[in-house]
């Protein structure tokens, strides 16, 4: 069945009243719904994997995050197409695209925007800043002043801008993938824990293997320039539909009693000075909805949630400094929880 009529019954599932959803025994207009949004959701990977190669993984968790209306922070080396994913993945999704390269300098009007005043009109006018888009590119967000680094907490918790006591809602959907290089630290501003709780996932790109590393340049000798041509698989409004389908995947008691116990082990463990908040359990909540999604499923299982335990929370604790010295780093300990605690 062709894309268009796929996603014009998606939105009408989506959109149709809770009585007509939720039916016994069996659901089938959200089972329907929920399919349609794996077909689409692949669609963009697919698009996407002819730019980036060999990380279909990420590929995938991120399409999760953007089915969960979440932020990612990129932790990982130069070089390594992360600036190139987010532009991709805004493109395939047929979405608005703007990046802002953070820098010592850089003030917060100079994202969220500015009043100005007209001298013809004689008043003044609010000019949007980069902000205001589908898909934003926080590159390097890092090396920004904390000042600068807070006006971005509105946008990504709140989705809104409040300039001059005035409040400018954000179109939908809102993205904020943000990156940050772990190496030369030199002159940069680490993220506070309460910014990083804001980011719904941490990923890293890691190197490609040998045979990725040629696959890219092959591709590069057939394409026969730098850029990249990207078909737009859906748009804005196919991509709030398919969000709005993920807020009825059915998750089952026992899979929140799951949840909670996993973010709740974050808080006893001796290695952790800080464990996760409930705003943790939360994105795991989302996030586990949109993975079944992703697999084509109207209901959660334990193998989602395991799937996005370490993305979720391992960026939402702090260790204690004597488990930090002994090279332990939250990723193991995010690790050794999910070991311990089966469902």
């Amino acid at each position: 069945m062709a894309i268009d009529s796929e996603v014009k019954r998606l939105k009408v599932a989506a959109n149709a009243p809770a009585a007509t959803r939720v039916t016994t025994p069996v659901n089938r207009d959200l089972d329907s719904a929920v399919r349609k949004v794996q077909l689409l959701s692949k669609s963009i990977i697919d698009e996407v994997a002819k730019v980036i190669v060999g990380k279909r993984e990420v590929l995938e968790l991120v399409q999760i995050n953007t089915l969960s209306q979440g932020n990612i922070l990129f932790e990982d080396f130069p070089g390594l197409a992360k600036s190139v994913m987010a532009n991709t993945f805004s493109r395939a999704s047929g979405c608005d695209f703007k990046r802002v390269q953070f820098t010592p300098d850089l003030l917060p009007a100079d994202i969220t925007g500015i009043y100005i005043y007209n001298q013809r009109t004689g008043e003044f006018e609010f000019r949007p800043g980069p902000v205001f888009t589908n898909f934003l590119l926080a590159d390097e967000i890092n090396r920004a002043p904390p000042k600068t680094q807070a006006a971005m907490l509105e946008t990504m918790a709140e989705r809104q801008v409040t300039v001059e006591g005035t409040t400018h809602q954000l179109e939908k959907p809102y993205i904020v993938m943000a990156t940050q290089n772990p190496v030369e630290q030199e002159g940069t501003y680490p993220l506070p824990e309460a910014q990083m709780d804001r980011f719904l996932m941490k990923l890293s790109m890691g190197y490609p293997s040998e045979e990725e590393e040629a696959e890219i340049l092959r591709r590069r000798m057939i394409r026969k320039k730098d850029d990249f041509d990207v078909r737009a698989v859906t748009n804005p409004e196919q991509i709030v539909a398919m969000q709005k389908v993920v807020e009825n995947v059915h998750v089952d008691d026992a899979i929140l009693q799951y949840i909670a116990k996993l973010v709740t082990m974050t808080r006893k463990d001796p290695r952790l000075m800080v464990g996760s908040s409930p705003r943790g359990s939360l994105a795991l909540f989302k996030l586990a909805r949109s993975a079944a999604a992703l697999s084509g499923r109207d209901f959660v299982t334990p193998d989602d949630v395991k799937r996005i335990l370490v993305p979720t929370l391992s960026h939402r604790i702090i260790l204690r400094p004597e488990a930090r010295i002994k090279g332990i780093t939250t990723v193991q300990v995010t690790q050794d929880i999910l070991q311990s605690c089966p469902p």
